[in-house]
């Protein structure tokens, strides 16, 4: 990628990563609570910054309303046309279905129900269920509210009046005769006159509920700026949570109202850009090809992004829930991929970003960090699944020593000791052995490869190498020593040794196709005999096409593919080629047909594996092993593919390349050191 690209997608990466972070952190200037009700407050002494209402809990409230309820005496309003509207349209309605004197009684016990009161059925209950039998009436005069309490015992709901009408017609009042029953159509007629003449009044109502309400709303005292409103250990009773969330509102309106915010979210936003332009540079200093790659710093900003993410979501809705997050998991993570450094430096980052939402963020960043680097020191180099075992019981020791101690400096003891966060830890260090999972998960999201995958190639019992030990049993053992020697050259100028290792195993893997016409599986029959130097080159050059698709079809990650295809680079089959053109009468070769298809070495792992395989195969050839024979082998094989180019599309440095010449020259006169010639037994009869 080109450089103006990669910035731009660096600087987009920080961006949007600047983004999320805010957009999930508390926007306020304060530390955002999260607290239960009935279980102890676990932050420090939280002191009022405003003068606070203390204002009813919600049971102590909703207790309050009842009661007003219950005593509540309704105002209601009396229809006085009501009763002579109705009594005309009754006589009108029955003037032709009886006669005048029993339209008359029945006229009269409808007016006697009227001056009663009919009221509706649910204003009677609850008239009788207050025990006072009382409504109340509000009137104006003069300009001014009155307000009348009236008598609603004898008052009636319409069938209570429907049944005095029928029993005032039953006993014959002004002649009727006795026992006689209402006509069906005229008791149908009597019902639909019987109304309610005496009404809710709703408006006085709600006016005189709210004014005794305001006994529930208003406040009870006043939490004075710098009093107490509850210390740490104390339990959120109901009072102290509504104190709680009426101090919070206040908070949030003054900072609204004073414009706060907005300087908070730019204060916040130039605290995680200068954490990310800390990372970027600590790259640019010590790790500049990571820059190159834009899959690395993807995987690498999203990861940190990803924990810091979590870690404000577990704080907002889990108690101490920012102590679940396996933190200490991050190093553990990328030194698989990348290395310790990177990788502790990554967990500074991420713990000193997720400080943010800390209740207390010294104790917080001293734990983290305690943890982490624990992690991170018990694994060298991933290899195993258990090692995960052993690194979360050392971060579990860690998380709980430095908690207590941190609880000593801030509270000066242990008492109440939070067994919660103890358990919180353990729970977090379970998570932490399951890492194993995690990178797999990595390693499909990424194609990156670990050092777990590398080491479970490297063992010579996978498939693909026990196929390569049987079918060409010279390139395998060739390969074996190529990755020894390739590994101490990586480790000398501190390159990827598990990667070489692995890469070296698999380089030649391509022989398996035609082995024999590799010289390290020939048994005295040679198959170039006969053959033109192109075909014998073609089909030495073939092995990294071959290499290329067994690679395929046994899904070896890229890394090892990039060991297969350019561990000869574009170098030239020198064997067949100078053979090409002695034979040649003018001379004249195609170079191209004795050329690798390359590309170059492009890693300095790639580039040491060039160097150790060709350093390997010519040492066999030498006819005398001293310090000084293996001495020029070794630098003029280096010293001609440095002039040739090969490794100039490699960060490998000048510095580097001597390191690992010097490498190749120990270790070979260590393999090839001279051994004690045992003298021969002259006398065959002695014992």
């Amino acid at each position: 990628m080109k450089k103006g690209k990669q910035i731009l997608l660096n600087v987009g990466l920080v961006a949007a990563a600047i983004a999320l972070i805010l957009v999930l952190l508390p926007h306020d200037d304060k530390t955002s609570y999260t607290y239960e009700l009935n279980q102890p407050w676990r932050y420090q002494l939280l002191t009022a910054d405003y003068d606070t209402p203390i204002m009813r809990d919600s049971a102590s409230a909703h207790r309050l309303r009842d009661s007003i309820d219950r005593a509540f005496v309704p105002f209601v309003k009396r229809n006085t046309a009501l009763s002579e509207e109705n009594v005309k349209r009754f006589r009108k309605a029955v003037a032709e279905k009886m006669t005048a004197g029993k339209a008359q009684v029945l006229s009269h016990a409808i007016s006697v129900t009227y001056d009663r009161g009919i009221i509706d059925p649910a204003v009677y209950k609850q008239v009788h269920d207050n025990g006072k039998g009382a409504l109340r009436v509000m009137d104006v005069e003069n300009g001014a509210n009155t307000v009348e309490t009236i008598d609603a015992r004898d008052m009636l709901t319409p069938a209570m009046a429907y049944n005095l009408i029928d029993s005032l017609y039953r006993t014959s009042v002004s002649g009727v005769s006795a026992g006689e029953a209402l006509d069906q159509e005229v008791a149908q007629m009597v019902g639909a006159v019987i109304v309610p003449n005496v009404v809710i009044d709703s408006a006085a109502n709600e006016k005189f509920h709210q004014q005794e309400y305001l006994l529930v709303n208003g406040a009870m005292g006043m939490i004075k700026k710098g009093q107490r409103i509850v210390d740490r250990g104390e339990i959120v009773t109901p009072q102290i949570y509504t104190n709680l969330n009426t101090y919070l509102d206040i908070l949030e309106r003054k900072n609204v109202d004073d414009n706060k915010d907005t300087y908070f979210m730019v204060g916040q936003a130039l605290y995680i850009l200068i954490c990310f332009a800390a990372l970027y540079f600590y790259l640019y200093t010590f790790r500049p090809r990571f820059l190159k790659r834009s899959g690395n710093m993807v995987f690498l900003i999203t990861f940190i992004t990803a924990f810091v993410a979590i870690s404000i979501l577990a704080f907002e809705y889990i108690a101490n829930g920012i102590y679940l997050v396996p933190i200490a998991a991050i190093p553990v993570v990328l030194m698989v991929f990348f290395d310790s450094r990177t990788a502790i430096f990554s967990l500074v980052i991420t713990v000193v970003i997720s400080a943010l939402v800390a209740v207390y963020p010294f104790q917080f960043i001293f734990i983290e960090l305690a943890a982490g680097l624990t992690a991170a020191f018990s694994i060298n180099t991933l290899e195993r699944r258990s090692q995960l075992l052993r690194t979360a019981v050392l971060s579990f020791l860690a998380y709980v020593v430095s908690f207590v101690v941190t609880d000593l400096i801030t509270d000066g003891s242990l008492t109440p000791f939070q067994w919660g966060v103890i358990g919180e830890f353990a729970i977090n260090s379970v998570v932490l052995s399951f890492a194993y999972f995690l990178i797999l998960i990595v390693e499909r999201m990424t194609g990156f490869t670990s050092t777990v995958t590398l080491v479970e190639l490297s063992d010579i019992n996978n498939p693909l190498l026990r196929r390569l030990a049987e079918e060409a049993p010279g390139t395998f053992q060739h390969s074996m020593q190529v990755s020894t020697l390739a590994a101490e050259a990586a480790r000398a100028i501190g390159g990827n040794t598990q990667l070489v290792r692995t890469g070296a195993l698999y380089h030649d893997i391509g022989k398996l196709d035609g082995p024999m016409f590799f010289t390290e599986n020939q048994h005295g029959i040679n198959p170039h005999t006969g053959l033109n130097p192109e075909t014998s080159a073609h089909k030495i050059i073939s092995h990294v096409t071959s290499g290329m698709e067994i690679a395929h079809q046994n899904k070896l990650p890229e890394v090892i593919k990039q060991f297969i295809t350019q561990h000869h680079g574009k170098s030239v089959t020198r064997y067949f080629y100078n053979t090409a053109v002695n034979e040649s009468p003018d001379g004249n070769v195609d170079r191209n047909a004795f050329t690798y298809p390359g590309p170059n070495p492009q890693t300095r792992e790639t580039a040491i594996l060039m160097m150790a395989d060709s350093v390997e195969a010519a040492s066999r050839s030498l006819s005398e092993y001293t310090s000084e024979a293996i001495g020029n082998l070794v630098d003029r094989i280096i010293d001609t593919q440095e002039k040739e180019g090969l490794f100039n599309e490699s960060p490998i440095s000048f510095r580097d390349i001597q390191i690992v010449k010097d490498t190749f020259k120990k270790r070979l006169s260590t393999i090839y050191h001279s051994r004690v010639v045992y003298p021969e037994l002259k006398k065959p009869e002695a014992t």
